[in-house]
């Protein structure tokens, strides 16, 4: 499933682009690289491909996350009779009410 999200993903988000952040971002990983040893440079490549690997992740869940709601939306709008809030918290109250008594 998350493969297709993925594929819906790709074909219908388009990642914003922010070249202002992108250039700071750039300039910081240039000064903490500049003089440090190799397996700390190791270290810190290691650590920002995690970060965008967990940024990659969460992006897809919350696009997958989206992809439900609407799809429940949708559902909701093809029910018969429409789904009512209040009728539902009217029927939950009453079960609560006998489960009380």
């Amino acid at each position: 499933m998350y493969e297709y999200m993925r594929g819906l993903q790709r074909q219908f988000f388009k990642e914003p682009d922010f070249p202002e952040l992108r250039q700071e971002i750039n300039e910081i990983h240039q000064a903490l690289t500049e003089g440090k040893a190799k397996p700390e440079r190791r270290k810190l490549l290691k650590l920002v491909d995690l970060e965008a690997e967990l940024r990659d992740e969460v992006s897809l869940a919350s696009f997958a996350a989206g992809f439900r709601l609407a799809w429940g939306i949708i559902a909701e709008l093809n029910t018969e009779p429409p789904y009512s809030f209040a009728e539902e918290e009217e029927r939950r109250m009453g079960q609560q009410q006998r489960r009380d008594d």
